[in-house]
């Protein structure tokens, strides 16, 4: 005879097994993770608060988080030695897609030529995202220092003197090799003066210890439209619409003269590819919206807004062609 004592416990384990198998699948969707960002994302800017990069990240960031439920994007501030700082951290950060940098033109793709041992590589170490904004640049002088108000002039002017000084925001970066192709264009020879960051160098303008500076349009507007510093020409295609009345240098009968940098959110590479494909699609949304665009815009930058397979073509496109710019002037950072 069956001992039945034991029904109600084999009916309570029975019981508790089916419901654990019905909420198995339940826990294991529970332990997925949530759609990203489910958390503060922070972008890495290799320069100085009030610089180029460092005004495009805080505007990105700005419409990214607005685009992400108001959720945190943190831009962090990590300034020296051309950017190579904040490049060698970001290529070091977890591949999650809560780290990512603001990279610019220099550290993507000048310092492949300019270093013998970068402490990093620009295609190894990264996943191109989208390319931000591109920032022509414009030649500035101190009108109290310098008479001429075109490039014709300050070319003659300067014949007359013991050089051509034009300061840089750091060797290595497209200001800095941009004097070689202003002096290419003009037939001189630039004395390049290296400055750490861009008050140094905007100080030796204002003491007349250089004569010139190639600067971001984002930089150099607000201190033309303030009369500190008087604006010569530009070295876009086209002329900015943040300085509408300076022509291009091209314009003023230098036809082979025409250089600009770009900005653009990277990635540290392994970085899951639909993390990569999301953030690509909502940096060209923030940055194509009326009020996103305008914002660049006004700061002086051209917004392009791209996918991650186009930025990675420019990123490589213009190794070469910067890489060139390089070997010309035979400079080595190291």
């Amino acid at each position: 005879m069956m001992n039945t004592s034991f029904k109600p416990v084999r009916r309570a384990l029975l019981a508790a097994a089916v419901a654990a198998g019905l909420a198995a699948p339940w826990a294991g969707a529970q332990a997925q993770p949530a759609a990203y960002p489910n958390k503060p994302v922070r972008i890495i800017v290799g320069f100085p608060a009030g610089t180029g990069p460092d005004i495009v990240a805080r505007l990105l960031a700005q419409k990214l988080s607005e685009g992400w439920g108001n959720m945190g994007v943190i831009v962090d501030n990590k300034p020296g030695a051309g950017g190579l700082i904040a490049a060698s951290e970001a290529a070091r950060a977890a591949p999650d897609g809560y780290t990512l940098m603001l990279g610019e033109t220099g550290q993507l793709s000048i310092a492949p030529s300019s270093y013998s041992k970068l402490p990093y590589s620009p295609q190894k170490d990264f996943v191109a995202v989208s390319q931000v904004v591109t920032s022509d640049f414009v030649l500035l002088v101190n009108p109290q220092k310098v008479p001429a108000r075109n490039v014709k002039d300050f070319v003659e002017w300067t014949k007359q003197q013991k050089g051509l000084f034009l300061a840089t925001f750091g060797a290595g970066t497209p200001g800095h090799f941009g004097a070689f192709m202003f002096g290419d264009a003009v037939q001189l020879k630039p004395e390049p003066v290296h400055y750490k960051n861009t008050a140094d160098a905007l100080g030796g303008l204002f003491s007349g210890d250089v004569q010139g500076v190639f600067a971001s349009v984002g930089l150099a507007a607000p201190n033309v439209k303030a009369g500190k510093l008087a604006a010569l020409g530009s070295t876009g295609a086209t002329r900015t619409n943040a300085l509408p009345d300076v022509p291009t240098i091209k314009e003023q009968g230098y036809a082979n003269l025409e250089f600009s940098s770009w900005f653009g959110i990277v990635a540290p590479a392994k970085t899951p590819p639909e993390i990569v494909a999301r953030l690509s699609a909502d940096i060209v949304k923030a940055v194509q919206s009326p009020e996103g665009k305008a914002k660049m815009e006004e700061a002086g930058f051209r917004v392009t807004g791209t996918g991650s397979p186009e930025f990675t073509r420019i990123i490589a496109a213009d190794t070469v062609t910067w890489g060139k710019a390089v070997a010309a002037t035979g400079f080595k950072a190291d």
